[in-house]
């Protein structure tokens, strides 16, 4: 009798551990536990942790609620200005119902994958290739409105959507680094005449401070000598600058005093007009004769008579 309880009580016991084997279950932190009873949800989610089920009629599917990072297949597509690009990116995604992501969808995950491409090509048609490459905060934010309004009927959150990279035709690349190449080219020259400008104005007011005091030029002139004659290597021709020579020059005269004015001799009268406008009949030259003969004393004339000379005094007396 003892042996026939003891055999029952063992089977007892063999039997609750193969039921608690069958009925236990284990549901980890980031985890969510979803019961079917039949086939028909139960209505409490289980929490993490250990928890039972009942063998045969139960069963637990458990949903990850971390967030899955997706990426999403480069989609290839035309922008607004007509250029062909093909653009990827990925998808922050996580499940905050862990029932609704489990009824109302049957794979979460590539609807969510699916939903992404085809908004990720909407938004390349929609864009243009200056917002593709430069303005990416904008489109992301696109996307990810795209994406969250029918993904919050799934029980799931989008959590952020980036774009990786935008692939472009090599052809477009090429035309991309010539326009940059010329921008650039137009900023250097514009730099250099700005530049230019600024030195010639600076050169201006420069000469003209040298105008008022010569000197100064002369200093600089001294300055430029001195940090050419530090190379050793070089030979140096030193010119002679201009204002010095008119400075010796005005120092080698006497001063003298300023002439006065002579006054113009007065304008010969103008001659009479006629009634009709014309001028009066100009006199008749008189015709070449012999010329005057030249007076005693002149050049090309006769030598003057030299004046007498005195006799002598016998007493020293001079008569005249």
């Amino acid at each position: 009798m003892v042996e026939e309880l003891l055999s029952a009580a063992a089977g007892v016991g063999i039997a609750a551990a193969v039921y608690v084997g069958a009925a236990a279950r284990v549901v980890k932190q980031y985890e969510r536990g979803v019961v079917f009873r039949f086939g028909r949800l139960m209505g409490e989610v289980r929490r993490p942790g250990f928890t039972m089920i009942v063998p045969v009629v139960d069963r637990l599917h458990k949903v990850n609620l971390q967030i899955v990072t997706m990426p999403v297949p480069a989609q290839e597509g035309i922008t607004r200005d007509n250029v062909t690009v093909r653009v990827d990116a990925v998808v922050y995604f996580k499940v905050v119902d862990a029932a609704e992501a489990l009824v109302r969808v049957e794979d979460y995950k590539f609807a969510v994958s699916q939903m992404a491409q085809t908004s990720l090509r909407s938004i390349i048609g929609k864009s243009d290739l200056d917002d593709l490459l430069s303005n990416r905060e904008k489109l992301n934010q696109g996307l990810e409105l795209m994406l969250d309004s029918p993904a919050i009927g799934w029980g799931v959150q989008i959590d952020r959507v980036e774009i990786k990279d935008v692939s472009l035709p090599e052809t477009m690349k090429r035309s991309m680094a010539r326009q940059a190449e010329a921008d650039r080219e137009r900023r250097a020259r514009v730099i250099n005449a700005d530049a230019e400008l600024q030195a010639s104005k600076k050169l201006a007011e420069a000469a003209h401070q040298m105008a008022d005091a010569p000197s100064a030029l002369q200093l600089r002139l001294l300055q430029t000598v001195m940090a050419v004659a530090a190379e050793k290597n070089s030979t140096l021709v030193l010119p002679i600058p201009v204002e010095l020579l008119r400075f010796l020059e005005r120092a080698g005269q006497p001063p003298t005093a300023p002439a006065s004015p002579l006054p113009e001799p007065p304008a010969a009268p103008a001659p009479p007009l006629l009634r009709d406008g014309g001028l009066p009949p100009m006199a008749p030259e008189a015709p070449p004769g012999p010329a005057p003969e030249a007076l005693p004393g002149e050049p090309g004339g006769p030598a003057a008579p030299e004046p007498p000379l005195a006799a002598a005094d016998p007493e020293g007396r001079q008569e005249p």
